[in-house]
């Protein structure tokens, strides 16, 4: 069996007559942490939209486990183990830290209750209920926010916020983790907590994760491999510090 994870063949998408991405091929494997980086505009979020199912692909295809997604909607995409946070967070700030996570966790099939059951609150009702909780507990346990769980979103510090995003998209349970700029706004201190925070992530869950990220500090101390994109197309790959440190990659970031 395949510990390929992710992969896409020549993947790309026009708007128009604009090749906004094209003939992107990755290959993540099973428990990898993946960098996929690049100058702004490069292409990196437009791959994670065309991932989950916000656009479609113009050209190519992509697979999850081996079986190909092309077409399959958000919802669907995220239902097959693809989830993600996103570069602008998108929290529900009026819900409590926990509610946010208990969210993620209704479509999961172990915490399925009948209507009728809901509605009578049987006591299989208060045993989900009580599940479901004592699962998103654990959830925040991994990113360091338990004792915030009933604090609302909103009142959090942006640090914490991020992690919370991240806390989120666990609770879906997914295969396949996108973190889109995971550690843009954070001082370093908050940024050496998150990498190790991603790491447990990794190891806990088996996770594969795939993440954006400008600071190419976080990540060549986290990633094992980065494609590197520029105007939409793949300008190297491979292991991390080799590939950050291709003469091309360097010309692409600081002009030349």
């Amino acid at each position: 069996m395949s510990d390929v994870v992710l992969r896409t063949e020549n993947l790309g998408i026009s708007f128009g007559g604009l090749k906004a991405v094209q003939d992107v091929n990755l290959e993540v494997k099973k428990k990898q942490l993946y960098g996929l980086v690049g100058p702004n505009g490069a292409g990196k979020t437009t791959i994670f939209n065309l991932l989950t199912g916000v656009y479609q692909p113009t050209t190519g295809k992509f697979y999850l486990n081996g079986e190909e997604l092309n077409g399959k909607t958000q919802e669907q995409i995220n239902r097959k183990g693809i989830a993600r946070t996103f570069q602008n967070i998108r929290l529900f700030n009026n819900m409590s830290v926990i509610r946010n996570v208990l969210v993620g966790l209704h479509n999961q099939p172990e915490f399925k209750c009948s209507p009728v059951s809901s509605i009578l609150r049987l006591p299989t009702h208060y045993k989900t209920e009580e599940a479901m909780r004592e699962r998103a507990k654990e959830i925040l346990r991994i990113v360091d926010l338990e004792d915030e769980r009933n604090n609302l979103a909103c009142n959090l510090p942006y640090g914490k916020q991020r992690k919370l995003e991240i806390a989120r998209a666990l609770a879906t349970n997914p295969k396949l983790l996108l973190l889109d700029e995971p550690a843009a706004g954070m001082n370093p201190h908050e940024t050496e907590d998150l990498m190790n925070i991603v790491r447990k992530i990794r190891d806990d869950y088996d996770m594969t994760i795939l993440l954006i990220e400008h600071d190419m500090k976080f990540v060549s101390g986290l990633c094992d491999e980065v494609t590197v994109l520029n105007f939409g197309t793949v300008l190297a790959q491979g292991e991390t510090n080799e590939a950050l440190n291709d003469p091309e990659v360097i010309k692409a970031y600081i002009g030349g």
